[in-house]
């Protein structure tokens, strides 16, 4: 059964540099008919067998996008549309008793009224793109607010009753951008949120980003200073109380993110929207990533479905040992190869090992990709040769 959901709302007022996420640009999105879209998707998928629902969601996360653009009270009706009625009365920290609903917002969104109505309808965890308090920097960066817009939004949403917050930061700017991200760390915790995400610079492809940097105008980020903002940042919010619960998020004690937690346990989950994916049964599938093709797919076939795939055993095995390496609870592993590799990554520093577990160290995080496959490769198997006398046909069965 599925008990955790993710809806995606595609609309921006404007793309940042560096975004290549499923979005698209409306500052005054038709909210109705994106409610209209979700909505058809699961009673589609709930008709082919596709959401077999649990009797309770543990968590909801409504993802942008900007969900903070849209009419505040269509998002409170997505607990309708699901066929799933409000059970958030009770305590706003983490726990099995209430469910978990998350929305994304942007500070220059995030309106008393936005506050006021996502409250009243029961989102009880909030996530900020705040990205930096350097005003030049949001503005080399292709965003909105400015400092004092994002301490407001967060001011807007405890006025409102909403205590549960997260504060995305991003680092690792190209060395031309000259922001102080040891100050942007000490400006977010003096807002006190209870979690903070932390997220590297990427170039990608058909971004602004990219183009700046493959036409020379912006220099390609530096891994030096990646790797130093990354390790400063563990230990300025180690210090504060944070625990480094995954590679890229800090939590006090209680308010890890239940929703985040499922994708790394390997949980089943419900993708709903453009571009959105969903995992069951050892099946994937996803959807058409442009918002405006995926609603007529909707429109026209009830779905917006894009492709899907079963997971081979060896991509399902590689998987595993990614999504336990990035988690502070580790991974357990035995054996004589998997102890050759990690014993050198003790004496890299790159990780540490109980009887439990093996877990990376920040300064192991930071290899996570180059680990998880090396990890792997030791726990791959070893094919025997056969005995002379074997049929050649029955040789190497090993996988």
């Amino acid at each position: 059964m599925i008990a955790h959901v993710y809806v995606h709302a595609p609309f921006c007022a404007r793309r940042c540099v560096y975004c290549d996420f499923a979005v698209t640009v409306n500052r005054t999105p038709a909210g109705a008919t994106w409610l209209a879209a979700v909505s058809r998707e699961f009673g589609t998928l709930r008709a082919w067998g596709d959401a077999p629902l649990a009797p309770e969601l543990d968590t909801l996360y409504v993802g942008g996008g900007t969900p903070s653009l849209l009419d505040p009270r269509l998002v409170g009706r997505l607990p309708a549309a699901l066929g799933r009625g409000n059970r958030n009365a009770g305590p706003k920290r983490d726990g099995p008793e209430t469910l978990e609903w998350t929305a994304e917002a942007n500070p220059e969104s995030f309106t008393e009224a936005v506050a006021r109505e996502w409250a009243a309808a029961g989102v009880n965890r909030i996530s900020f793109g705040v990205q930096s308090f350097d005003r030049a920097t949001t503005e080399w960066m292709g965003r909105l607010h400015s400092p004092s817009d994002a301490e407001a939004a967060v001011a807007r949403a405890r006025t409102a009753g909403v205590d549960n917050l997260s504060l995305d930061l991003i680092f690792g700017l190209p060395d031309t951008v000259s922001r102080s991200w040891e100050t942007d760390l000490h400006r977010a915790l003096d807002l006190s949120p209870p979690h903070v995400s932390l997220y590297g610079l990427t170039v990608e492809k058909g971004t602004q980003l990219f183009r700046d940097v493959t036409s020379g105008r912006t220099p390609r980020p530096s891994h030096a200073r990646y790797q130093e903002e990354y390790l400063l940042a563990a230990e300025l919010l180690a210090d504060a109380g944070y625990e480094h619960y995954e590679v890229s998020n800090f939590a006090l004690p209680g308010f890890a993110s239940r929703h985040n937690r499922a994708y790394w346990s390997g949980a089943s989950y419900l993708g709903l929207g453009n571009g959105a994916h969903s995992f069951h049964d050892g099946r994937r599938w996803w959807n058409e990533r442009e918002w405006e093709e995926y609603a007529a797919l909707v429109a026209q076939n009830g779905h917006g479905r894009a492709g899907q795939e079963r997971t081979s055993p060896k991509r399902s095995r590689l998987e595993s040992v990614w999504l336990g390496l990035r988690t502070a609870q580790g991974l357990e592993v035995a054996g004589r190869s998997v102890d050759r590799v990690v014993r050198r990554w003790e004496a890299r520093g790159l990780a540490t090992r109980d009887d439990t577990a093996v877990r990376l160290t920040p300064l192991g995080w930071l290899l996570l990709d180059d680990l998880a496959v090396e990890l792997d490769l030791a726990l791959q198997p070893v094919a025997h040769p056969p005995p002379v006398d074997a049929p050649a046909d029955r040789a190497n069965l090993s996988t």
